[in-house]
């Protein structure tokens, strides 16, 4: 049998082998206080340094096969690469926060770009001096080790409990910065290989063109796979094998066929994934797919960091104390460049407005934090594999990369749990203090009453049950005592905190209805980017921002804005009718969130954070659910025929549900068979695809019809009816629009068909309604306009322009003294209308219900 068969099923046993050792340091770490990756790191050595002993010595021959497995590993840096790093970005992307991580977008950028450009630059040339190598060579040594490894630092945060936002930093940074270090690290290859010095201008179209397509390859690729997932929405092993297509697909296509960076690709897509894939899947399915990406980061993680390691060994040839004086300056420069940015730039950037403040204990931790891990070493191995580079430059990147990587994993490893509790990082804030000693004594309250009912229930002795419930009773009373530091807290940072858990419920009732089918993804998908913004309002700004998030939630969106253009100027109606419909699904599943919001404040956080906090978040509930309901019978009085329809439509669709329940309910007690319920489940699905289809919303904008409406017109023949018709030109307008402003040149006079809109003049407001007009006093008198005119409801308008107008007039003298009349008539109620009704709200604002004239 030849040494590739044999090596083969020794690999596969190697493989397993160290998966095994993996699994054993997780609990291992944790007896011994260290990180994970730390731990992983050192085995790792010990491995490599055995194995190359016994493939080398003479004493025996025995476990020459096995040891050669590990001294020449079958994967090369690109085969490292191009295997792991793919599912560890895209699983990174998937857990992460990504709105949260936006507010610290320019903090993020700065870390994974900026930092990587500094450190590789303090790195070479505090090396060019003493290395006795070329400047570029030095430069390479620094693009190598400028990338962050987040593994261990994240383990030990979460270990500790350090502050979320503190990881996020960390996460975030890893996730772009190993784009930039490779990106730079290509750079200055070619400029070795070549001896040619890179232009700050080459360099800068690099970075150009490989984020920018980068990210538009990977938003390309997360596009069509969340189009995808719905196909597979009932197939979670299918969504789990498209999910894992991904990043390979797009990572290939960027670095292979696009010439752009895979890793800045394959962020792009995971991010696509993150912010759209809860809504286009089940909310159980999507924690299956999280569940099995952790099972796959885990293995990658632990693999690539124990392969990197074994090759440690390798790497480390013939170390003299040289090595150990530039491996010095490598630390020193790396830490000073990296100073420079987070204590230097970052709070420039702060005082400028360009990032949220960085406090100094984050950005200490970050500071001692940077620590260098797989991609590091698999980049200098792929520096000694090319056998175009200088051996002594070799050995300078393999020697110092890999010096490095141990000084970071064994110095910043170990002693960076300890700096976090220096700082106090670990420790609750005075709010989520007090938050835990009431959900302590809450929780404690129940344990003790299902130990009383369970006593009396299984007929116990109550001796028994008092002794089981000492322990909690004393508790309570220990967490009763501590409680009182809780009254100082400010109702302000209670009302926050009610609010942040006051949208994540939300979120969650959402994810329901979408599992629950009784809405549509895009329904869903709407209603949970508009909580995810109101939740990161009330976290920057409290209830004052998270007021101002809810209006923005109900402003029209300039799509509606370029829908009533299309609609007016294109006689396009079908982009604005969708709008609309959507406008009523989304409105109308709010309300229904906004009930069961107002029952989980009364139910749920009332116990936590007490009566008045309870009390002022109910209070803001209502104030939305008004405005909410406000802009809903807004739609529902314009179009009631298609309001009923929808809410028939939902009614179906909760009862298609129940009806799916009953079904599941009887087989999980085997009260029918498969056969059985397959063929009960086969209705609901076809009621399903019966219900899904949504009814088009007619937005009766026939100019004839609309004309026969309008009292003025109403007695004249169809021969005229149908002239007029031919005069006019329909116009639709939304809640707040501005229809006519004050000063501007009349053109156009306006007859309304439906709908209501406000007439102000000198502090004066006027309503009008269906067969008034307005606009004609300019026409009629030449002059500018004298009021602002806005559209309280959806109104359905007639416009004249100025020559049709006047023609019509003529045409008809009975016409214009009924004009005349009015134009009299309104004139007179200008002048003595009523002052104190207060100027119409803004756009966006709480809407009075529109009322016909």
């Amino acid at each position: 049998m030849d040494s590739a068969a044999m090596q083969s099923p020794l690999l596969i046993g190697a493989i397993a082998g160290l998966l095994v050792i993996i699994s054993l340091i997780q609990p291992l770490a944790r007896r011994m206080g260290l990180a994970p990756s730390v731990l992983l790191a050192v085995v790792g050595v010990a491995i490599g340094s055995a194995a190359t002993w016994l493939f080398h010595t003479s004493q025996t021959d025995a476990f020459n096969e096995i040891a050669n497995v590990f001294v020449n590993l079958p994967l090369d840096s690109s085969g490292i690469l191009n295997l792991f790093l793919p599912i560890l970005l895209f699983q990174t992307t998937l857990t992460l926060d990504v709105r949260r991580m936006a507010e610290d977008g320019a903090v993020v950028f700065t870390m994974a770009v900026v930092a990587v450009l500094v450190a590789t630059l303090f790195i070479g040339l505090a090396l060019a001096p003493f290395a006795g190598l070329s400047l570029i060579a030095c430069l390479l040594l620094g693009s190598i080790v400028a990338t962050t490894d987040p593994v261990a630092v994240v383990a030990i945060f979460r270990d500790i409990g350090a502050p979320a936002r503190l990881a996020r930093l960390v996460e975030g940074e890893s996730l772009l910065n190993d784009a930039a270090a490779i990106a730079l690290f290509v750079l200055l290859l070619d400029a070795l290989l070549w001896d040619q010095k890179p232009t700050a201008s080459d360099a800068a179209q690099l970075f150009a063109w490989s984020f920018a397509g980068g990210i538009a390859l990977g938003y390309a690729g997360g596009q069509i796979l969340v189009r995808l997932l719905p196909l597979v929405r009932e197939f979670r092993l299918a969504q789990v094998t498209l999910s894992f297509a991904l990043p390979y697909l797009v990572y290939v296509i960027a670095e292979h066929m696009a010439g752009v960076s895979g890793v800045v690709a394959v962020v792009t897509a995971g991010i696509v994934i993150n912010l759209v894939g809860p809504s286009r899947v089940t909310p159980d399915g999507w924690t299956y797919l999280n569940d099995v990406w952790d099972q796959i980061a885990f293995w990658a993680s632990s693999l690539i960091f124990m392969l990197a390691s074994i090759l440690i060994p390798k790497l480390l040839v013939e170390v003299g104390w040289t090595d150990l004086g530039l491996l010095a300056i490598v630390v020193v420069s790396a830490l000073v460049a990296r100073g420079v940015v987070l204590f230097g730039l970052l709070p420039l950037m702060s005082l400028m407005h360009i990032s949220q403040p960085v406090s100094t204990p984050f950005k200490t931790v970050m500071l001692w934090g940077g620590m260098r891990g797989a991609i590091t070493l698999t980049l200098a191995l792929g520096v000694t594999e090319n056998a175009a580079i200088d051996p002594q430059v070799q050995r300078f990147v393999a020697v110092l990369a890999t010096g490095f990587v141990l000084f970071t994993l064994l110095v910043y490893g170990t002693t960076l749990k300890p700096l976090i509790k220096v700082f106090g990082l670990d420790q609750l804030s005075p709010l989520d203090k007090a938050m835990r000693s009431q959900v302590l004594a809450l929780a404690l309250s129940r344990v003790r009453e299902g130990i009383s009912n369970a006593a009396e229930g299984y007929g116990m002795k109550s001796e028994i049950a008092d002794n089981v419930d000492r322990p909690y009773r004393e508790r309570l009373a220990a967490e009763s005592e501590g409680a009182g530091d809780g009254a100082e807290i400010l109702d302000r940072d209670r009302i926050t905190l009610a609010l942040i858990v006051i949208t994540n419920q939300e979120r969650e009732i959402i994810l329901r209805h979408l599992r629950e089918r009784t809405v549509s993804i895009h329904t869903a998908e709407v209603l949970l980017a508009r909580t995810g913004r109101m939740g990161d309002a009330a976290r920057a700004g409290g209830r004052i921002e998270y007021n101002r998030a809810v209006r923005a939630s109900l402003a029209y969106a300039p799509t509606m804005r370029i829908a009533q253009w299309c609609q007016r100027h294109l006689k396009h109606d079908r982009w604005l009718a969708r709008l609309l419909a959507d406008r009523y699904e989304i409105l109308l599943l709010a309300r229904i969130v906004l009930d069961e919001l107002l029952n989980f404040a009364t139910e749920k956080v009332e116990p936590l954070l007490g009566h008045r906090v309870a009390e002022l978040l109910t209070e803001i509930l209502l104030h939305r659910r008004e405005a909410t309901v406000t802009a809903l019978e807004a739609l529902r009085l314009q179009y009631p025929d298609y309001a009923d329809q929808l809410d028939q439509r939902f009614l179906l669709k909760v009862g298609l549900r129940i009806e799916e329940d009953g079904y599941q309910s009887l087989l999980a007690q085997n009260l029918i068979g498969n056969e059985l319920y397959s063929n009960l489940a086969q209705y609901v699905r076809e009621g399903r695809g019966r219900a899904g289809d949504r009814p088009p919303l007619d937005l009766g904008m026939n100019t004839d019809d609309l004309v026969a409406k309008l009292p003025l017109f109403r007695d004249l023949p169809a021969e005229r009816l149908k002239a007029i018709s031919q005069l006019m030109r329909p116009r639709f307008a939304v809640p707040g629009e501005t229809i006519i402003r004050k000063g501007e040149r009349g053109d156009s006079a306006f007859f309304i068909s439906t709908g209501a809109v406000e007439v102000a003049a000198g502090g004066r407001h006027i309503r009008l309604g269906r067969g008034d007009v307005f606009g004609e006093i300019a026409l009629l008198t030449g002059a500018p306009r004298t009021a602002d005119v806005r559209a309280l409801g959806y109104c359905h308008l007639l416009m004249l322009a100025r020559s049709d107008f006047h023609s019509l007039l003529e045409e008809d003298p009975a016409l214009r003294e009924e004009m005349d009349r009015m134009a009299r008539e309104r004139t007179r109620m200008n002048a003595t209308a009523p002052e104190e009704d207060g100027p119409p709200p803004p756009d966006g604002e709480t809407q009075e219900t529109p009322r016909e004239t």
